[in-house]
């Protein structure tokens, strides 16, 4: 799914219709009810009330996606999904963008794939009317506002995406490769959602045009509002805004297009990033909603998710051939295709990987899948359904995903009843139905120079790669103002609607205990869904290690969730999936954290097996084995990506050779490999202590049962004095410096720029982090995506903020361009720090104050933001009603504060510049910044 702006959690698209849904537990059950109605002109409204925040999310879905695109053109939906966000009649340039940070709201996205494209975002519930004017805006008055500078601007920031997701990672060609040889030419889903960078670069104003002529029209669009508002209110809004909007011509539905293959396909590619040799094995399946896609489904996690999966077994434990294997049914609306990717360690021959799938496949058509494993399988797809459902955008998501493509959003009844319905005998049959012995794509994508590792007898595949040519893009002034005849209208609609009432923000009741170990509780009771989030924090994690064996707690990580005293590696998964439950182990710079889900119901058995996982280690030697052979793979493939690469390298320029914080936690190759089990029991013993650890809950719970639930933990932990080292604190450079790490043709400069900064506890954090809401932390609000994407189409996005902790942490500015401009972005981006204590002015106070203060009605939405809440007033010491705090320190900051901590945390001639790219083509020119001669990390 290709989104407009950097990520976001991919979302459980399952709706809810006036229906109680079943948590087997009466009393906690969420009771989820909406309505529908449609306007005149055929667009369809979708209502569902959440009265648990003061928010609201508006989600605008069009009926078009890539499948509805034609060869030749290809790319024109998601090329809209950006253009709609640009401009429209009333709102003005950029007025969407410049209205969501006045208003607080999270910032206007959008997502394409390649059946439909959605724009979503959440706002404070005082401005739906302003949303609903602006989605009005953008459906029926926008097209006019598109002009020749700004259709070239966007395709550059378009190609900027697919150099960043594809062309300059390991293995981005894979799902092209793959989709071109399993749907004939002419298949809607033959191409890729993106596009070619050809059709990108040929598409005309007439070919937009006609685009949005046809598909983005009332009657093939759906309005989702869902959060806190006022129906009949919201209705005569809608009436307003949308009624007068004319329908379009009549869409006819597309067939389904199901595919088949004669025979099997086997293709091979030489991948300029991968440094370990991937299998992706894909098999014609079935669209979505076929009444075989809830059993491919569970087919494909009990084959690969967990130890106890086939798969596992036999090509992770038993032959050693990969650190994990990947299975999903991918559904679409015409047609689906079923994958297995495996990414082999380094040197292995694919041909082995693929025997060992056939050997797999072989074993399980003769035993199945057991009544427990689809018992566990299903207790999981419940957890992740009730995470689905716990954002109100997620709700508005999940409501029209069923009304578009099911037509009838009541398909949730008898989804979830299909769901449960599902028998061993059905897994068994969609087993050889689709996958035994059946016709199948395979693609090998191998390092350069290691063709013999791929499938035998494999033909080349073809993929078109893009040269880096010197000033090859076309030039355009993306400030030309569009000049147009504005579409009648019964009522001006250029004034902007006005805010209702005053959202009010609750700041979450908090509770605190401490048990006898010196063990603290906090938590935060809410009961929207049956599901409870908890984190256990405990101090230390790469601080406490030993400079010469780096990466022993994140080894310790890993193998703590593999098997206890009593339980083997797979009786715990299975224990876990039983319960519907995730228990996960993680390692980070200054803390090791077990964190989880369960369902309410299964809370206390959760947290006894929380309680095994990390009092009665099993300290498995087969397994240590395993899990770092897996680490020392993850470091191999972090060696091929030019993201990880800029993350690593830039650690090592903050924080300098005297400081572990310098270091990658994973460690490294040779540090890894002296790493002994026995280095893993001694941090296991005197580095984890309850007197430096926190047990953070939010859920369905309240403090007495979390002590209950808890206390054998706390009673059974031994209290140890352990002593946090202290680092000399990282000081800013002298002078700037650039330094280029060498990927040889990469289509991309990973850029990070930035200098040590400040600690999250110091008093000027939280103002510096207000500071930099205009210059890069507001996303679409800030200057350095206004001037490198909006002006000169240079990158796909562009961030700064500060990233301090106890310790202090570096001012970061980051970002991907295209290799062609890596001066020219440096020399850009250098120049607007340097402006930016001079240029903030009235306007850009106003809008940062009004972000800062409205944004907080969405704080505290979900489980997650709840925990994050936590842990940060745990761990940093703020008070509960920091908030509150921070909301009168924002409305205190004056033009001279914000200038004054701009020139002393932002100074472009006191910083590192780290470019990760081509240095054959780019380097040359990068001494003409000014920061002399730059410095190459590499030779290769």
């Amino acid at each position: 799914m290709i989104k407009r702006f950097a990520l976001i959690p991919i979302l459980l698209f399952i709706s809810l219709n006036c229906l109680q849904l079943s948590a087997q537990n009466e009393s906690k059950e969420p009771k989820i009810d909406f309505e529908t109605f449609t306007l005149q002109n055929g667009l369809k409204v979708i209502f569902h009330i959440d009265r648990s925040d003061p928010v609201v999310a508006v989600a605008l879905t069009s009926h078009v996606g890539s499948a509805r695109e034609i060869e030749g053109r290809t790319g024109f939906a998601h090329l809209f999904e950006h253009l709609l966000f640009l401009e429209s009649e009333n709102l003005g340039k950029g007025g969407l963008d410049k209205m969501s940070a006045r208003i607080g709201g999270s910032g206007a996205n959008g997502s394409t794939s390649r059946d439909r494209t959605n724009y979503f975002q959440t706002v404070p519930n005082d401005a739906l009317e302003k949303m609903i004017w602006a989605e009005a805006d953008k459906l029926g008055y926008f097209i006019n506002t598109v002009t020749e500078p700004v259709l070239s601007k966007e395709k550059q920031v378009v190609k900027n995406e697919k150099r960043q997701s594809g062309d300059n990672r390991p293995y981005g060609h894979t799902m092209y490769v793959i989709d071109k040889n399993l749907y004939p030419e002419g298949h809607p889903y033959n191409w890729q959602v993106i596009g070619s960078l050809e059709d990108l670069q040929n598409a005309t104003l007439q070919n937009v045009k006609d685009f949005y002529n046809k598909w983005y029209v009332p009657n093939n669009v759906i309005l989702t509002i869902a959060g806190d508002f006022n129906k009949e209110q919201a209705k005569e809004w809608v009436h307003k805004y949308f009624d007068e909007i004319k329908a379009g011509d009549k869409i006819e539905i597309l067939k389904k297009q199901p595919v088949s293959l004669k025979e099997s396909k086997q293709l091979y590619y030489e991948d300029n990033f991968a440094k370990l040799p991937e299998l992706t094995l894909a098999y014609p399946s079935v669209y979505s909603y076929h009444e075989d896609s809830y059993a491919l489904e569970i087919l494909a996690k009990y084959l690969s998710q967990g130890k106890n999966a086939p798969l596992y077994k036999n090509l992770v434990a038993k032959k050693e051939l990969t650190d994990e294997v990947q299975m999903y049914n991918y559904t679409s609306e015409l047609a689906g295709e079923l994958l297995l990717q495996i990414r082999a360690y380094d040197g292995k021959d694919l041909d082995e990987v693929k025997k060992a799938v056939e050997e797999t496949f072989a074993l399980f058509a003769k035993n199945g899948i057991s009544e427990k494993d689809l018992k566990r399988i299903k207790a999981g797809q419940e957890t992740e359904f009730y995470d689905g459902i716990s954002s109100v955008l997620g709700k508005g998501f999940q409501l029209a995903q069923y009304q578009i493509f099911a037509n009838d959003p009541n398909e949730i009844n008898k989804n979830v009843e299909k769901i449960k319905k599902v028998t061993r005998e059905d897994v068994m049959k969609v087993f050889k139905k689709y996958i035994f012995n059946k016709p199948f794509i395979a693609t090998s994508f191998v390092p350069k120079g290691q063709i013999t590792l791929a499938l035998e007898n494999s033909t080349e595949a073809e993929v078109v790669e893009e040269r880096i040519i010197e000033g090859a893009e076309d030039e355009f002034d993306a400030s030309i103002t569009a000049t147009y005849t504005k579409t009648p209208s019964s009522f001006d609609r250029s004034i902007e609607p006005p805010y209702w009432g005053t959202p009010e923000v609750t700041t979450p009741q908090i509770w605190n205990t401490s048990l006898p170990s010196g063990l603290s509780i906090s938590g935060i009771t809410t009961e929207e869904v049956p599901i409870i989030k908890f984190s256990l924090e405990m101090e230390g994690g790469l601080l406490l290690e030993d400079p010469k064996k780096i990466g022993v707690s994140n080894l310790l990580a890993n193998l703590m969730t593999k098997g206890t005293k009593d339980k083997t590696p797979q009786e715990l998964e299975e224990a876990i999936e039983l319960l519907g439950s995730e228990i996960y182990v993680r390692a980070q710079d200054e803390k090791i954290t077990i964190s989880g889900s369960s369902l309410s119901r299964n809370f206390t058995k959760t947290i006894e097996l929380v309680k095994e996982i990390l009092l009665e280690p099993r300290w498995d030697e087969s397994e240590f084995k395993l899990v770092k052979q897996q680490v020392l793979s993850q470091i191999q493939q972090e060696k091929a990506n030019p993201n990880s690469i800029a993350k690593n390298e830039f650690k090592k320029l903050i924080y300098g050779q005297n400081n572990i914080i310098a270091n990658n936690n994973l460690g490294n190759t040779a540090t890894v490999n002296t790493i002994e089990l026995a280095d893993l029991k001694d941090y296991y013993h005197n580095k984890l202590t309850p007197l430096r650890s926190k047990f953070l809950v939010v859920g369905a719970i309240d403090l007495e049962e979390t002590k209950a639930t808890v206390k054998d933990i706390s009673a059974n932990w031994k209290p140890i004095t352990v002593k946090i080292p202290v680092f000399e604190t990282p000081n800013a450079p002298d002078s700037s410096q650039v330094y280029f790490y060498d990927v040889a043709g990469a289509k991309q400069s990973v850029i990070m720029i930035g200098t040590p900064a400040l600690a999250a506890t110091s008093k000027e954090f939280y103002p510096a982090e207000v500071m930099n809401y205009r210059l890069g932390g507001g996303g679409f609000a800030s200057q350095l995506t206004q001037q490198l994407r909006e002006g000169k189409g240079y990158t796909y996005g562009i961030r700064s903020g500060f990233n301090g902790s106890k310790m202090v942490g570096p001012f970061v500015i980051s970002s991907g361009v295209r290799s062609n401009i890596t001066f020219e972005a440096l020399d850009l981006i250098k120049d607007i720090l340097k402006q930016y204590p001079e240029n903030f002015d009235a306007t850009d106070l106003e809008v940062t104050k009004s972000f800062m203060v409205k944004s907080n009605a969405r704080k505290f939405e979900t489980l997650n933001s709840k925990l994050d809440m936590l842990s940060d007033i745990t761990e940093l010491g703020l008070d509960p009603d920091f908030i509150a705090q921070r909301e009168k320190q924002v409305e205190a900051l004056s033009i001279e504060d914000i200038q004054k901590l701009a020139n002393k945390y932002i100074n472009p001639a006191k910083m590192y510049y780290l470019v990760v790219g081509d240095a054959e083509t780019q380097f040359p020119k990068l001494e003409e910044l000014g920061f002399g001669k730059p410095v190459l990390l590499n030779e290769e």
